[in-house]
């Protein structure tokens, strides 16, 4: 009963997914709740990646089979997952870019992430987020419009344990009541054990009909851009803030895509 709680108290936290008034109450809340249900992060990644990837596989059975037809379903998938997190990372990738684009110290980076606005930086890399999302989805729905969809699936899940990393081992640095400060005492070994658990599943999952080849890379450039995250955080910041974990997911799955794709082309797939 603990673990369905912690569970669906994440789907709450991380998405916009309505539950029933009564569920509700009875999941309950409480600080420790809410660091436990950190642990299932990669789990609502898969549900959130299995929903877009539905989406863009029936969007491609039921267009046209002309040359745009992959991009527009690429387009309509990502519509489903940026709906169902309230563009929840996106934001974050937006604020994190803005905050560290200039040469600015730390407590001025500080103050522009908190700003509401969006800055050049900010648009900058939202756009070409979005727009190397859909090329990466693309180009490996021109191997095989399966193994996109997989790839989405299991990108959405493992990138979401990179968040965790991140809080395992960066201190949080406002000290104010946002939603983020609820993890500021880090994830503990057993947090880390379920969110590593759901990714691995994810994973396990989407191995069933692709080498494991191709998911290794995919796992590799992963853990490359985690690395790269937690050096810029730890250089600039010092620490970690919400934004900050919205921008380490996003990274973290399109390098996932990338080095997905290059595992295939390495394996002669393409």
């Amino acid at each position: 009963m603990n673990a369905l709680r912690h569970f669906l108290l994440a789907l709450q936290f991380f998405t916009r997914m309505p539950l029933p008034r009564r569920l509700a109450s009875w999941v309950g809340y409480s600080p420790p709740m809410q660091q436990a249900c950190l642990a299932y992060f990669p789990l609502v990644g898969a549900l959130v990646g299995a929903a877009g990837a539905i989406c863009f596989r029936v969007a491609l059975y039921l267009l046209p089979h002309v040359g745009a037809a992959p991009w527009v379903a690429a387009v309509l998938g990502l519509i489903v997952s940026v709906m169902l997190t309230g563009a929840f990372h996106e934001d974050g990738l937006a604020d994190l870019a803005d905050g560290l684009g200039g040469h600015v110290g730390r407590e001025r980076a500080l103050e522009i992430m908190k700003d509401s606005r969006i800055g050049s930086y900010g648009a900058i890399a939202l756009a070409l987020s979005l727009l190397l999302r859909i090329g990466l989805i693309v180009a490996l729905a021109q191997v095989s419009p399966a193994l996109a969809a997989w790839a989405w699936f299991a990108g959405h899940a493992f990138s979401r344990l990179m968040p965790v990393g991140i809080v395992a081992v960066l201190p949080y640095i406002r000290e104010n009541g946002s939603k983020s400060a609820l993890t500021a005492s880090g994830a503990d070994g057993r947090v880390m054990a379920g969110a590593l658990f759901w990714a691995l599943s994810a994973l396990a999952a989407a191995c069933w009909r692709y080498p494991a080849l191709f998911w290794i890379a995919g796992v590799a450039a992963c853990m490359l851009a985690w690395a790269a995250m937690y050096r810029l955080l730890h250089r600039r910041l010092q620490g970690y803030t919400g934004d900050a974990l919205g921008a380490t997911q996003q990274v973290c799955e399109l390098a996932f895509y990338l080095g997905l794709l290059l595992g295939v082309s390495a394996a002669g797939a393409i």
